[in-house]
């Protein structure tokens, strides 16, 4: 009986292990496309001319950003895994397009220096929320809510180009994001645990996939954030 039991929750932990190792990946490989392609448009010029050179653009890149992880967020389960995958993919490289003026604006050492702290803080508050036996339902709710209120104060404060409040809004969403981190980490493990065993590996992957934006989105967050913060302009 023991052995039955001990052998079940090895089988169940192994699942939820297989699943949370293939989230992060996809985590990992979406950061590693939105850093690439931001650094290959900073470099070019001709495409820093073509897509930021027009005004309106960043605003098109911004608002097909959120339509398209809107999108993909309502979508996910009625599509195919490829196509997940795709989306997946294709909002990390946008991602990295909007990006691109970080390389212009700050230097290279205090990029990679926020990065770490960033990855640090991140790793932190992941780790925190897969451990913790408390439940974080209700601190998530309260984190979206002021998500949605940062939102709307950096929308705001485009138009008033106040560096004071833009530093305020830094502060508070470095908290909301790392707060969310360790909130979508809970999630992911749950999610993971429900998983169930006649789920296919087109169902895992659609999970892993949106279990991976959830993440990837936090960690930008956290970090065009935490650059406002620390990042060192360049001369």
């Amino acid at each position: 009986m023991n052995a039955n039991l001990s052998f079940q929750q090895s089988g169940v932990m192994t699942k939820v292990n297989a699943f949370i190792r293939s989230t992060y990946n996809w985590m990992t490989i979406g950061l590693a496309a939105t850093g690439l392609t931001s650094y290959f448009v900073s470099t070019s010029p001709s495409m820093l001319q073509a897509i930021f050179g027009n005004p309106i653009m960043p605003w098109v890149l911004f608002i097909g950003l959120i339509l398209l992880c809107g999108f993909l967020g309502a979508r996910i389960q009625k599509m195919q895994a490829s196509t997940a995958t795709g989306l997946y993919i294709a909002l990390t490289v946008l991602y990295g397009i909007c990006l691109a003026p970080i390389f212009l604006i700050y230097t290279s050492t205090s990029i990679a220096s926020t990065f770490f702290i960033c990855a640090a803080t991140f790793g932190s508050a992941s780790v925190y929320g897969m451990v913790t036996k408390k439940d974080l339902t209700g601190m998530g709710q309260f984190l979206m809510m002021g998500l949605m209120g940062i939102f709307i104060a950096m929308i705001v404060n485009v138009f008033i180009g106040s560096s004071a409040m833009q530093t305020i809004i830094s502060m508070i969403a470095v908290v909301i994001f790392t707060g969310l981190t360790a909130y979508d980490t809970q999630k992911l493990k749950s999610m993971a645990v429900s998983i169930p065993d006649s789920a296919t590996g087109a169902m895992i992957r659609k999970g892993a996939i949106m279990g991976a934006l959830s993440l990837y989105l936090d960690f930008m967050g956290l970090f065009v954030h935490l650059l406002s913060l620390l990042g060192i302009a360049r001369d």
